[in-house]
């Protein structure tokens, strides 16, 4: 059952897809590449494929996942202040006219999501297959994997867990933190403002410390 974000995003990416295809009507790009499915998008929403968390774009980068583009789709000052390790800078207009090889896995991130998830769809739009957004952009990765909070204590089936995405956090030189009421979950900061205002202090204190 799509939850009630799924349908919203859903109704996004079919406008999205037919907005992006129109320049390409006729053109051999979009002989070559061009292949969209509604429905096949909708399941893809539905089933929640459309992103990957944080820890799992962490996992891959740290693993040197083969083929992994990582696109970070924000302006130039933004990328410049600080960005994911591996990433490259590409502008949303410029997305569309990079050619991608079909084995390649992308990831694109903004800050908030949003234009990642439009990215998303204009690449899904094109033909691509592996591709993915972040659905809460460069805030979830400070908070999730630079600044996590985790469970103190935690249970004997979350233990794994904790110590890997501790570990992960370290190796990407950021700091956990431990908590007895922090539970363990990887989800979107609950409002944009709070976590804007999080990261900014999380980019700050890493500036300060040369990271």
């Amino acid at each position: 059952m799509p939850t009630e974000r799924s349908v919203v995003r859903l109704l996004a990416i079919s406008a999205a897809a037919l907005a992006v295809v129109a320049p390409f009507v006729g053109s051999p790009y979009a002989a070559q590449h061009a292949s969209i499915d509604v429905t096949e998008l909708a399941r893809v929403v539905a089933r929640e494929e459309d992103h990957v968390t944080a820890v799992e774009l962490a996992q891959w980068i740290k693993e040197r996942r083969p083929d992994l583009r990582v696109i970070d789709v924000r302006d130039p000052d933004a990328f410049a202040t600080y960005h994911i390790p591996t990433a490259a800078r590409l502008s949303l207009d410029s997305l569309v006219e990079t050619p991608f090889r079909p084995s390649d896995t992308i990831v694109l991130y903004s800050d908030g999501g949003a234009h990642a998830a439009q990215g998303w769809t204009f690449l899904r739009a094109l033909g691509y297959r592996r591709v993915f957004f972040l659905r809460g952009g460069l805030n979830e990765w400070l908070e999730m994997v630079i600044s996590p909070t985790l469970p103190e204590h935690p249970s004997e089936s979350q233990r794994a867990e904790v110590e890997n995405v501790a570990a992960l956090s370290r190796y990407f030189a950021g700091t956990p933190k431990f908590s007895v009421t922090a539970r363990l979950e990887h989800a979107v900061p609950t409002t944009v403002r709070d976590s804007a205002s999080t990261s900014a202090a999380i980019i700050a204190r890493m500036r300060k410390r040369g990271c």
